[in-house]
């Protein structure tokens, strides 16, 4: 995972929910942090995360993460 930030971003920690996760957004998972890379819309409004590294996780309804989100200036 790149650890380069442009200087025109911020980055805030965010809790995010399976309708509100976003490509890029980083989740630190068994103390590793994993950039989501792609997102699949399930049935049930669950959706399965594809990490950079290649991993999935599937984010249920009631699954809630915190995740450091770059925030771009504009």
């Amino acid at each position: 995972m790149s650890r380069w930030t442009p200087s025109s971003a911020l980055a805030t920690t965010v809790e995010i929910t399976a309708t509100s996760v976003q490509r890029g957004d980083v989740i630190q998972i068994g103390g590793q942090p994993c950039r989501v890379a792609d997102l699949l819309q399930l049935s049930g409004a669950a959706k399965r995360l594809r990490f950079e590294s290649g991993e999935l996780l599937t984010m249920h309804a009631q699954s809630r993460f915190v995740a450091l989100r770059i925030l771009r200036r504009r």
